[in-house]
């Protein structure tokens, strides 16, 4: 069984990086996965994937008509069983090339970019954004067979603003690999801290995801501000390469000068086990998105969590279950969550423990692929019978 994925670059995003981790799996249980890429990235796994023997094509066309009449070449040829997209322009070319082929189409719901907090971002425009919900919309009811989504929240949010019938859409967690992770430990703790120079009492706090809008890492150093004076002895570690809100970020650095020495911007960073293991809180303050990739990796890691209760993460963290969760732009209550599992100990390892579990009995990759193994199974069954 032969599954084409259409994505828009095997770059260092966690849907690439999800969809990166998937494919030697369905290789080695027997499908022949094959990869349509919009564009090539310096990071990610691209060259990873290609070392292990997956074909990847990047398409040479640069103009959305180009792209669609070339990857629709390929489809003829290639003959995929399946043809799965992600990401928005990856599923318009993807949906619009396949139509008529007769190859079923899944395509994946991994945000909620349509979310009412995305119309407050300055950079973008209200009007335009407006046009791709209704493409996005459009091709979906007209082109896809199957949706699937990272949780429930995506599922519904996506269902209501792309007006989806709900039976339309799967949901099948995110899942990721313990073995490149490691394991954490007060050896592994010790050394981290000893080679990135953080003395071992202070309180690390780390946040992962590229500096972009929906992370909000501006407000998460804004609230750590509000925690100098009764919690002086912390440092943040960002980890993510620059994005549209970079001088956002700059701006809060200045914004806060006492702090900002506190503040450390990582880059890009393929030690997220090792900077993990170092921490004491994984924080994520974003406005909208997922499931978070790395979120599953720092409940992987029994690292105790503090998020915002967005759509996305519904189904996936629940509060004082297995995460702290605060309302999204709430300054004061991100910083006090933060506050409250540093003098707590007890409830964080209460919280950090049932996140393990939940990802061990959940978010497993190997369960993640058995789920889209099924889906894609299901999908390619259905469209023989039709």
């Amino acid at each position: 069984m032969r599954i084409a994925f259409v994505i828009n670059s095997l770059g260092a995003g966690g849907t690439e990086r999800s969809t990166a981790l998937m494919l030697p799996v369905l290789r080695d249980r027997g499908l022949e996965p094959v990869v349509y890429t919009l564009k090539r990235e310096a990071l990610g796994d691209e060259e990873r994937i290609r070392d292990a023997g997956i074909a990847v094509h990047v398409l040479s066309a640069s103009t959305w008509f180009g792209r669609i009449r070339e990857l629709r070449r390929l489809l003829r040829r290639d003959r995929p069983d399946v043809l799965h997209t992600a990401i928005f322009d990856a599923d318009v070319i993807g949906r619009i090339a396949a139509y008529g082929t007769r190859i079923p189409v899944v395509s994946s719901l991994v945000s909620t970019p349509y979310d009412p907090v995305r119309f407050t971002d300055p950079k973008v425009t209200r009007w335009r954004l407006r046009v791709l919900q209704a493409v996005d919309g459009a091709t979906g009811r007209w082109m896809v067979d199957r949706f699937h989504a990272v949780s429930d929240g995506v599922a519904a949010a996506n269902a209501a603003a792309l007006r989806l019938r709900p039976e339309r859409v799967t949901v099948v967690d995110r899942g990721r690999p313990t073995d490149q992770l490691g394991l954490p430990g007060p050896e592994r703790r010790a050394a981290v801290r000893q080679r990135i120079g953080v003395d071992d009492s202070s309180v690390v706090v780390l946040a992962v995801g590229r500096q972009e809008f929906a992370k909000a890492h501006d407000e998460l150093i804004a609230a750590m501000a509000l925690l100098d004076a009764s919690m002086p002895d912390w440092l943040l570690l960002i980890a993510g390469r620059p994005g549209n809100a970079s001088p956002e970020i700059e701006a809060a650095l200045a914004a806060a000068p006492r702090v900002a020495h506190r503040v450390r911007l990582l880059g890009h960073r393929d030690d997220i086990g090792d900077l993990l293991a170092a921490a004491d809180v994984f924080a994520m303050p974003s406005r909208y998105e997922g499931t978070a990739g790395a979120a599953l990796e720092a409940m992987a890691m029994s690292v105790p969590i503090v998020a915002t209760a967005i759509d996305g993460l519904r189904g996936v963290l629940a509060n004082d279950v297995n995460a702290v969760l605060v309302p999204v732009g709430d300054r004061g209550a991100l910083a006090d969550a933060i506050a409250d599992l540093v003098s707590d100990p007890v409830r964080a390892e209460r919280l950090a423990i049932r996140a393990k579990a939940d990802f061990d009995g959940r978010f497993r990759l190997d369960r993640s692929v058995d789920a889209m193994e099924q889906l894609y199974r299901s999908t390619a069954a259905a469209a023989r019978r039709r």
